[in-house]
């Protein structure tokens, strides 16, 4: 019985230890940027470089807003779930900054996708 009951066991350890990693918190300090532009744009060499000058102004546009939003961390783009769609037009539109709107967004990472419950302006 303990042999049958063996890989059932091994089973649950494993798709349990899936879901406490799926919920892990993180913290991304990174830029804004609409995923249109990113779509254009992340496949250059300077993608990491060139989100800090991307104007907020452009990431307010109508075609630009309705493509939802992301963080840049680094080269690596982190696109945000409804929650964060939201939380990142309500910061454009209270920003006093002009290019590279520095952000840190707080939530948890499924695949590409960042599930935001906290997105802050870093002013430095």
């Amino acid at each position: 019985m303990i042999r049958k009951m063996f890989p059932l066991v091994v089973v649950l350890a494993l798709m349990a230890g899936a879901l406490i990693a799926q919920d892990k918190s993180v913290t991304l300090n990174g830029y804004l940027i609409d995923n249109s532009c990113a779509a254009n744009h992340e496949k250059d060499k300077t993608f990491g470089t060139w989100v800090k000058t991307h104007g907020t102004s452009c990431a307010t546009m109508e075609a630009c807003e309705k493509s939802g939003y992301g963080v840049v961390v680094g080269e690596k783009l982190y696109k945000f779930d409804d929650a964060g769609n939201t939380s990142a037009a309500e910061l454009l539109k209270n920003t006093k900054a002009k290019k590279g709107l520095h952000v840190k967004a707080e939530g948890t990472v499924d695949g590409d996708t960042l599930k935001v419950t906290k997105l802050t302006e870093v002013t430095e």
